[in-house]
């Protein structure tokens, strides 16, 4: 959107209040929690399982409140074991621990013995002076980290993949038209990851600070302007078991509907009716697959400012938009509309929204009015029941209409006085958790009124847990530039750690009128292997292929066709994501937890688990630096799919290598002995048909025995895991040193419609022999395969229920 006119105001000095030394004074347990008093207060701590465990602080005066807006988990009794020896009282689990040192009084955690981290002050009041001359008074947590941890979270940030050194505010707001730098966003987050492998939640929502040790005196604080002094430490042996426990903790998310993982057209934006239509046909008249239309402001107004609230169809401009809605529909196009939470008081539904009290008012109980970039406005009340009643029946009726998705913009919000007042409290109490309040109004109501529709939920900004309610998020306002490129690997990799797994950008970039047709090839290339692929700008530079010139539009075409082809791999990862909280990227050091060097490194990533994707994010870069991780051997994507015989596509893990790049593709490598299951190019996800794929198997001689996963439902059905409605197809592959055998077996949910399947094998084997002859076998019969050079095709008809077995026997 627009540019946010609003300044922060920096404080430029602090004092912290004089705390005495902390005295224990008692230890009890009781079926909530273990309770050590002391002489300032009382600390609560439960545990939710072996690999969680909570702590609050209650100072003297304060009563506990058991609210929490992230955490979805129940706490379990049993768990811990409470052990009370001299000087210290020990709460012991199978994995997280607490010791208790009563004098000097001092907390620590650790994890099947390993340190963790301890308490240094525990809780402190502390003040700061801003630049205005106004004093604000904070309350403080802080700890002790070791020398060389490195630091991720605090949610959306471009300030390095490792964030230690940085002192991060806690308030959600948009960073118009950034690039290689943004310290803050619309997306913070109240929680902290350690190279360590252990995360710290800080459960309040109120806004604050986050620092990572900016002092550089080994310390992380929590700074908040009120609320609960609760925090959760999580631990695991691994990354992918520490998101699953965070995940687990805080929510999974559902799965998004099939079309979402598709092409999107989007601009800021389509002015009329004709607009779109005409814009929708261009990509069928240029076969150019796309499965959703993106819809700005201008469907309710033909202006930016005065018009926002109406939510209504302008119908000067959208004569005819049922009409419209369901010719895009019957295009398997599905339509998104843009809303917003504010109302102005210029719009259609003001008078409305006033008599409704659904807005948020001031100290009198009146509206709440002030002026922002669109007008002078109110802003709905999210967290008051009779408010997200009247805010969802507008989406209800939409829904109604045939509108497909949900796009809540602008919801940080974007401005928010602190004078306001929610039912839930003031402004800055609640300011961080207003998308996640919205995003689940929505998600229920989708629940209540449609229940067996996925929704899909497109917001720039939440909270801890916001994944739950299905939000997809993006990355703001990013300029149209190298700089803004160069930024949103970290962005993406960084959230899907902090649980919100598909964080995306605007590919091509948003703000500005800079037109390099380069760096809009290079970022649809590097949105092939990132969640969502949504190019999206302002109208000055077409975000849609079908506007470019010939070459562009070409090569565009060439990088959303491998989105489509990989879309069985990309839904598995969904599928993942939703059982485990896996997150779809996944930075290096997932692989190598103990290689310092990848702890900050951010431009080579893991998508999924399979491909180690390289994007160009330098123009005219002639090549690209890539970290093969150690543990596997690499194959080139590109080459293994040649017909002339090469060496140069198989790499060795624990080596950087510059690869020279051409602007046909990124530099993308598929691990030895995995298997990727494709599709063939469809124009949309309605003719995508799981009955017939391709199945590649990428030989390593190495690798003696691996295993692939391919998820299969009907892409539309929510829970349809939960409800039994799926397929699970089940790859291994063995090799003895002269003869690879793949088997596949399939699992089925118990309400699952069986069918026959006609899958090619593809057998990649770029390492050696390349154009010597392979004999396969099918079941155990020789068949004819086709193909040459780096790869074999077998033709394999898997019968429901029955294991299928392909030999492929090497000279």
């Amino acid at each position: 959107m627009k540019k946010n006119l609003l300044l922060i105001s920096f404080f430029v000095s602090l004092a912290v209040s004089a705390q005495p030394a902390r005295a224990f004074r008692s230890f009890k347990k009781t079926d909530a929690a273990f309770i050590v008093t002391v002489s300032d207060g009382e600390y609560r701590f439960r545990f939710y399982n072996t690999s969680v465990v909570e702590t609050t602080f209650l100072p003297i005066g304060e009563t506990f409140n058991p609210e929490s807006h992230a955490v979805v988990l129940s706490a379990q009794k049993n768990i811990g074991k409470a052990s009370e020896n001299g000087n210290r009282i020990n709460l012991v689990s199978a994995g997280i621990s607490v010791s208790i040192q009563k004098s000097p009084f001092r907390i620590a955690y650790s994890y099947k013995g390993k340190s963790l981290l301890s308490e240094k002050n525990g809780y402190a009041k502390k003040s700061e002076t801003g630049s205005d001359g106004k004093t604000q008074q904070l309350e403080m947590l802080d700890f002790n980290l070791d020398q060389d941890e490195a630091l991720y979270g605090g949610g959306a940030r471009v300030l390095g993949m490792n964030r230690r050194g940085n002192r991060l505010q806690l308030y959600n707001r948009a960073s118009y038209g950034y690039g290689a730098r943004a310290e803050l966003m619309n997306f913070t987050m109240p929680l902290v990851f350690s190279s360590k492998i252990y995360a710290v939640h800080f459960d309040n929502a109120a806004i604050g600070y986050l620092d990572l040790d900016s002092q550089k005196n080994n310390t992380l604080a929590y700074e908040t302007i009120s609320g609960r002094k609760t925090y959760q430490v999580v631990a695991a042996d691994n990354w992918a078991t520490l998101i699953e426990s965070y995940t687990a903790l805080t929510g999974r998310q559902p799965m998004p509907p099939r079309w979402a993982l598709g092409n999107f057209s989007s601009r800021f934006g389509y002015r009329d009716q004709e607009m779109a239509e005409k814009t929708a046909q261009h990509f069928r008249d240029d076969n150019i697959p796309v499965d959703a239309m993106i819809f700005d402001l201008y469907w309710f107004g033909k202006t930016i400012k005065g018009t926002m609230g109406n939510l209504e169809f302008d119908r000067e401009v959208f004569p005819y938009p049922e009409n419209m809605i369901e010719h895009l529909n019957q295009s398997n196009i599905k339509t998104i509309l843009i809303t917003e939470p504010f109302i102005l008081t210029s719009s259609k539904k003001w008078q409305e929204a006033v008599d409704k009290k659904v807005l948020a008012t001031d100290a009198s109980g009146k509206p709440f009015t002030y002026d922002f970039y669109f007008g002078h406005t109110g802003l709905i009340d999210v967290f008051k029941p009779e408010a997200r009643e009247w805010f969802w029946d507008i989406y209800k009726g939409l829904a109604k209409k045939g509108v497909a998705g949900v796009w809540g913009d602008l919801g940080e919000p974007e401005v928010f006085p602190s004078e306001a007042f929610t039912v839930k409290g003031k402004a800055d109490e609640v300011h961080n958790i207003y998308g996640h309040n919205w995003a689940k109004m929505v998600f229920e109501g989708y629940k209540k009124d449609f229940p067996g529709v996925r929704p899909f939920i497109l917001m720039r900004s939440g909270y801890s847990g916001s994944q739950r309610y299905g939000m997809i998020p993006w990355s703001g306002d990013v300029s149209r530039s190298w700089d803004g490129l160069s930024g949103q690997m970290e962005i993406a990799l960084e959230m899907g750690m902090q649980g919100m797994g598909y964080m995306h950008s605007d590919l091509g970039g948003f703000a500005g009128e800079y037109n390099d047709n380069d760096l809009y090839i290079r970022w649809l290339q590097y949105g092939v292997f990132q969640p969502i692929f949504r190019p999206h700008a302002q109208e000055l530079v077409a975000s849609e292929p079908v506007y470019k010139d010939l070459l562009t539009k070409a090569q565009a075409k060439q990088a959303i066709e491998m989105r489509y082809r990989l879309l069985p791999y990309n839904y598995t990862l969904s599928f993942e994501n939703h059982r485990k909280g896996t997150p779809l990227m996944r930075p290096l050091f997932f692989d190598e937890p103990g290689n310092q060097e990848l702890l900050k490194l951010s431009t080579n990533y893991l998508w999924g688990r399979d491909f180690l994707v390289a994007p160009v994010i330098q123009r005219n870069a002639p090549s690209v630096k890539v970290y093969f991780p150690k543990g596997s051997n690499w194959i080139d994507l590109d080459d293994s799919f040649r017909t002339i015989e090469t060496q140069g596509g198989y790499f060795e893990g624990g080596q950087s290598i510059d690869i020279p790049v051409t602007m046909d593709h990124i530099p993308v490598f598929v691990r030895g002995g995995a298997f990727v299951p494709m599709s063939r190019v469809v124009q949309h996800t309605e003719a995508y048909d799981q009955d017939k794929l391709q199945l590649h198997y990428f030989f390593d001689p190495t690798v003696a025995s691996s295993d692939g996963l391919l998820y299969l439902d009907d892409g539309k059905t929510a829970d349809a895991f939960e409800k039994g409605q799926y397929e699970l197809m089940k790859f291994h592959a063995a090799y003895d040193g002269k003869t690879v055998t793949i088997t596949i077996t399939e699992e089925f949910g118990k309400t699952y419609n069986k069918t026959a399947k006609s899958y090619e094998v593809y057998f990649h084997n770029p390492s050696r022999n390349i154009n010597m002859p392979v004999q396969t076998f099918s079941n155990g019969q020789p068949v004819p395969d086709s193909g040459s050079g780096n790869y074999r095709i077998v033709p394999v008809t898997i019968t429901a229920g029955q294991p299928a077995i392909v030999k492929f026997e090497m000279p």
